[in-house]
């Protein structure tokens, strides 16, 4: 019998918890029913997550409820978090994995709480120095991976050379038939051009593209983060945070300013009826709720963070990044790509 992928689900965190978070479970399996290869441990308190769940009939084989006495709450900073999160939905979410009850985690709670949580208790591989958080964004001709984005604010070229090893890793798991092709953020596309710490990165990853884990296109600027002629987008925390913000307020943006001005008068709110399926699948393009699901690279466990004020269908995209990521194999991918790296003692 082929063993089923667990996901560690903390109910109680982030916005709307735990109604969002078990609608979420509830829209995954109505999409996926026919799979019967999911498990779901749900973390939180039971008598709250119980109520939601009899909402929406769940079959009982699909989960199982551990009762948690506490919540990291959203002001909560790791520190104080830490001292008192044993009992947390969060902690136990991720503790799971010690456990080999789950295989990987996820939560819309407290980001860097939940950061500290997961590097205390499912360490850094052997052979990291710093764990990244990942996201994917849509580009032209499909997805990109792009990380750090604000795990870590200082970042040195042997953290962007495994960064690059580990955003490839992530690529392949959840696009096996695609090549990863993995270009350093930067102010131009000239060699010449960036810090010294980018300089010694890229002359480094051209060397080591040559073990077949990606292909290494140098530099690539901003502007052309979504052509998709790159797919993984590699940078320190400090920039990669600044991009992701800038990147979020420059779609909604475009998305109330095209609300807007469909509505300035009788003519415009008329040339609605015509254009109204285009406009559609414009905003179903652009919804950030399909992205929803960071990932933290780089810890001997998978764990994901929702974003804390999405949605169920938000919460359903991530827990269904989630399920993809263990079927994929991420795990594995990663430290044959670092394996790879010692080896070419870069």
């Amino acid at each position: 019998m082929e063993k089923k992928i667990c996901i560690a689900i903390d109910a109680m965190g982030g916005e709307n918890s735990p109604f969002k978070n078990i609608e979420g479970i509830y829209l995954f399996y109505n999409k996926n029913k026919n799979k019967n290869d999911f498990l779901f441990n749900i973390f939180g308190d039971k008598e709250k997550i119980n109520n939601e769940i009899k909402k929406y009939s769940l079959p009982s084989e699909i989960y199982n409820i551990f009762h948690t006495s506490s919540v990291v709450a959203d002001d909560e900073t790791p520190l104080t978090a830490v001292k008192s999160s044993r009992n947390s939905s969060m902690w136990n979410a991720v503790n799971s994995q010690i456990r080999s009850e789950s295989d990987i985690s996820l939560s819309a709670g407290n980001t860097g709480v939940l950061l500290v949580i997961s590097k205390m208790i499912l360490k850094t591989i052997n052979g990291v120095s710093k764990p990244a958080l990942a996201a994917l964004w849509p580009n032209t001709k499909g997805m990109n991976v792009v990380l750090d984005l604000g795990a870590n604010i200082e970042c040195d070229d042997k953290n962007l050379i495994e960064f690059s090893e580990m955003g490839s890793a992530l690529y392949k798991s959840l696009f096996p038939s695609d090549t990863p092709k993995v270009a350093l953020l930067n102010i131009g596309s000239e060699e010449i051009k960036g810090t010294e710490v980018i300089k010694k990165a890229y002359t480094k990853l051209k060397n080591i593209s040559s073990n077949g884990d990606f292909v290494f296109n140098g530099y690539i600027e901003g502007n052309k983060i979504t052509e998709g002629e790159s797919n993984i987008i590699v940078t320190d925390g400090f920039t990669g945070n600044i991009a992701l913000k800038t990147a979020e307020g420059t779609a909604k943006f475009i998305t109330d300013s095209l609300k807007e001005s469909l509505k300035e008068n009788i003519l415009s709110k008329f040339s609605l009826l015509f254009s109204y399926f285009s406009l559609k699948k414009f905003k179903e393009k652009l919804d950030p709720r399909k992205f929803n699901g960071a990932i933290f690279l780089g810890l001997n466990g998978p764990v994901v963070k929702s974003h804390g004020s999405t949605d169920s269908v938000g919460f359903y995209h991530s827990i269904d990044l989630c399920y993809n990521i263990v079927k994929g194999n991420l795990m594995s991918q990663i430290k044959n790509n670092l394996n790879h790296l010692h080896d070419s003692k870069i």
